[in-house]
């Protein structure tokens, strides 16, 4: 199973009614197909009522067996429906530029 499935199967967990995943390792200092680095916008009610910081752990420990192999880096929106509406389904997820390994050079 890719890494783009194993990120997409393990997020079932928080139910999410939106993500959007993108692999953004080709940005990197990583060999070709490392599948490493990604961006990712997830929308689902079980961020209701929670701080930023209590979503992102949530989505930390839904990709626990990810992100203790394979996942180096992870760039995450977390969103409510009604947040995900508000913002008329369209969210600035811009990861910052590399300036790691030859990047930074």
């Amino acid at each position: 199973m890719s890494m783009r499935e194993q990120i997409t199967t393990s997020l079932q967990a928080l139910s999410p009614v939106h993500v959007e995943l993108v692999d953004e390792s080709h940005n990197h200092s990583v060999p070709a197909g490392a599948q490493s680095h990604w961006n990712l916008i997830i929308v689902s009610d079980a961020f209701a009522g929670q701080r930023l910081v209590k979503r992102q752990r949530a989505v930390y420990a839904a990709l626990r067996e990810q992100m203790a192999g394979g996942i180096h880096a992870l760039t995450m929106k977390t969103l409510t429906p009604d947040e995900w509406t508000a913002q008329g389904g369209e969210v600035d997820n811009t990861a910052p530029p590399c300036l790691g390994g030859s990047k930074g050079s």
